[in-house]
């Protein structure tokens, strides 16, 4: 039972990394750009 302990700890160490790494790049992808401000302001 100690290697199972091991693995199981592993996997779940690498799905919260995954959600982790998940998030982040969606708040990257989703935050408002410097020159977006301004080219709005522009074609409005």
């Amino acid at each position: 039972m100690r290697g199972s302990n091991f693995w199981f700890y592993t996997i779940m160490v690498i799905v919260i990394l995954h959600f982790v790494v998940g998030f982040a790049y969606l708040i990257f992808k989703l935050s408002p750009k410097k020159g977006d401000k301004k080219n709005k302001t522009k074609n409005e």
